[in-house]
């Protein structure tokens, strides 16, 4: 895909703060129509990267053509085709929703209708409500409203649904595929692995400024090779090597991450009563024993050797 058919075309981009390289020599391609996925732990270069797609920094090198365009040339034509939902938005709490939404849409020469936006993210009830009265959820759903209010070609969310409760967060989940219905072109970022394996089409898993894996969730699960993965905690198993887990039958591979171990399996049904005899006749204990299909934090686990979780 050239360039010009792609919505976010991104070379060897690099941004520097001081001593610490936050983007690495970043390339990535988004296709029109396409929901991608920026995935990685905090600190990992996810937002310097996007908010430099979205001109809000400027990069030290590289090349940046959102829909064809140029920041450096084109600034104005792309203010008006791109919406942008920030991390943290801080929406004047005085003014209502309707009053909100009205404010941004008066910045576009084109766009939506103010109520259709309102409804789309179904803020109906709301509409003559304070936005310091509402929700956490609420009020993401509200940015999230303004960044559409200019019908975009392209819309940018930054971690849409951190900090946010399960009911709050799935409410998100339920607008972003409406927004794929309607064709529009998304470049999501979240350290949530289920969060991108639900919404997107394509996922870039990125660390320490880098890519390191990229492809469709699906891809990249079966990547793994695995069935199962079986993780446990074990005490007094100064006996118990990998080399100990990686024998046991069904084994793929087996890490230490953090103080448990990750066996990435093909044969659970032969792994889990192996490991438990190997645990008895070692004397250790097993304090903490649980499965699970593969997922894509088991394959950021396979390639750092460190949980989503715990960051850089």
């Amino acid at each position: 895909m050239t360039a010009t058919m792609s919505a976010l075309s991104v070379r060897n981009l690099v941004k520097r703060y001081g001593t610490v390289t936050a983007v690495d020599g970043l390339d990535l391609t988004v296709g029109a129509g396409e929901c991608f996925g920026l995935l990685g732990p905090n600190g990992a270069g996810k937002t310097t990267t996007i908010e430099i797609c979205e001109g809000l920094l400027t990069p030290d090198s590289g090349e940046v053509l959102v829909l064809g365009l140029d920041w450096k040339r084109d600034e104005r034509a792309l203010r008006q085709r791109l919406g942008v939902q920030l991390q943290e938005t801080q929406l004047a709490e005085k003014v209502t929703v309707e009053e909100t939404v009205r404010l941004f849409r008066s910045f576009y020469a084109n766009g939506r209708e103010v109520n259709e936006v309102i409804n789309l993210v179904q803020l109906e009830e709301k509409r003559r409500a304070r936005v310091g009265t509402l929700s956490g959820g609420q009020k993401q759903r509200l940015s999230v409203a303004c960044a559409l209010v200019g019908d975009p070609d392209l819309v940018f969310l930054d971690e849409p649904t951190t900090g946010l409760d399960p009911q709050s967060r799935r409410q998100l989940w339920d607008l972003v595929e409406r927004l794929k219905k309607l064709g529009r072109t998304i470049v999501l970022t979240t350290h949530y692995m289920d969060e991108a394996e639900r919404l997107c089409d394509r996922v870039a898993i990125v660390d320490h400024g880098r890519i390191i894996a990229l492809g469709s969730p699906r891809e990249l699960i079966r990547s793994l090779g695995a069935e199962q993965v079986v993780e446990c905690a074990l005490e007094s198993a100064d006996g118990i090597t990998v080399d100990d887990l990686q024998a046991l039958p069904g084994v793929l591979e087996a890490l230490l991450v953090a103080a448990s171990w990750t066996l990435q399996v093909n044969a659970a049904h032969e792994t889990i009563p192996a490991l438990l005899a190997l645990v008895n006749a070692r004397g250790a204990k097993l304090t903490e024993l649980s499965t699970h299909s593969p997922t894509l934090e088991d394959v950021f686990v396979s390639l750092t050797g460190r949980h989503l979780r715990e960051g850089g």
